[in-house]
Order: C-alpha cells, then sequence, then structure tokens
C-alpha cells in the first residue's frame, strides 16, 4: 500500500444513489484473487454498451475526467454485499479517494485496509461537489481538507486509518512492526 500523499486532480461526479458494490464490480470478476487488471470491469455494465464500445454518455468516459483520481458519488456509495474487490476496482481505475455525504461501513472498512480514501461530507458540501464535474479538487489528508474552486471543506476520518493510509501501512503491517512490544507485554503478563 502506497502513503497517501496530498491528492490534485479533476473530479469525477457520478451522480447516483444507493451505487452498490455488485455495479462497482460485477460478480462475474470475483474468482481472481488478484487486485490488478480489475479496473477495466469498474462499471463496466454502466461504461459499455451491449456491443462492448464505450458508452460516450457515462461519465467516466468523458474527455474531461480521464485520469481523476477523486469520484464523488451519491449518497449510500458502496451498499450491498461485503467484496473487497470494489475498492480493488477503483484504486485500479486510478480512483483515490471517493466523497458522498453516505457511504457504506462495509465498503469504507475495505477502502482503507486498501488504501482507498473514503470521505463522507455533509449534505450541503455534498451538493456542491455533485455539481463540480471536471473542476480541479485537492485532498489534504494530513489536514483533513478538501478544496475545490476555493472553496475548504474539513473531515473527520479515524485516527488509526488516517494514520495507516499517510504512512502507506496495513492494520496487519502495523501490529507487526510492534510484535516486540507485545511480546514484552504477554511476558510480563506470564509473571504475575
Amino acid at each position: 500500500m502506497k502513503k497517501f500523499e496530498t491528492i490534485t486532480s479533476n473530479l469525477v461526479v457520478l451522480n447516483l444513489e444507493n451505487i452498490d458494490t455488485d455495479q462497482i464490480i460485477g460478480s462475474d470478476h470475483l474468482k481472481i484473487t488478484n487486485k490488478e487488471g480489475l479496473g477495466k470491469h469498474l462499471f463496466s455494465d454502466w461504461r459499455f454498451l451491449a456491443n462492448g464500445e464505450e458508452n460516450s454518455d457515462f461519465v467516466f468516459n468523458q474527455p474531461e475526467i480521464k485520469n481523476a483520481k477523486v469520484l464523488v458519488a451519491g449518497d449510500n456509495f458502496g451498499c450491498g454485499s461485503s467484496r473487497e474487490h470494489a475498492p480493488w476496482a477503483l484504486l485500479d481505475f486510478g480512483i483515490e479517494v471517493v466523497i458522498s455525504s453516505s457511504i457504506a461501513d462495509i465498503f469504507s472498512n475495505n477502502a482503507i485496509k486498501n488504501g482507498l480514501l473514503p470521505i463522507k461530507i455533509s449534505v450541503l458540501e455534498h451538493q456542491f461537489l455533485l455539481s463540480q464535474n471536471g473542476s480541479k479538487i485537492s485532498i489534504d489528508l494530513e489536514n483533513k481538507t478538501i478544496t475545490c474552486l476555493d472553496k475548504v471543506m474539513s473531515f473527520e476520518l479515524e485516527s488509526f486509518a488516517r494514520y495507516c493510509l499517510l504512512n502507506g501501512i496495513e492494520q496487519l503491517d502495523f501490529l507487526i512492526s510492534h510484535l516486540s512490544d507485545i511480546n514484552n507485554f504477554e511476558n510480563t503478563r506470564n509473571e504475575l
């Protein structure tokens, strides 16, 4: 997992509510355990027409948002079943941040564990960002701020999740890095 740095990117807006994990990555792509290559299947039912050609009406296929790293989605993003393939597909496609007024808890947990930053913001701020497709946006995790068109918004993130993302470590890596402390603690407990 790479260290999270300040991201400045064009913003892609997917103004649909209740986007579930099956829409993010279809179940026919869940047989693999490798994270790489899933990006080409991200939102495939919407990105591609029945004949396999790109759907030019779908926002992810519009030129002004190519290579966008920040997605603002409608309310209740990532609902549905738990599948790590959803954040894997977003990351492999190049999306590093998902912003919404509400994000499913299980999706948020899977996202953080895989290096994707889920940000929940107020309904008013959400409405503002939903109208900014293609605009420049900056995400500063260190200071927990979002900047778009000179408007600065704050967001909250649990401190341990923030620490792991800023340092590019998984939760298990954090525990392993403190193995000697854990062993010392266990040894002192056994002596009692």
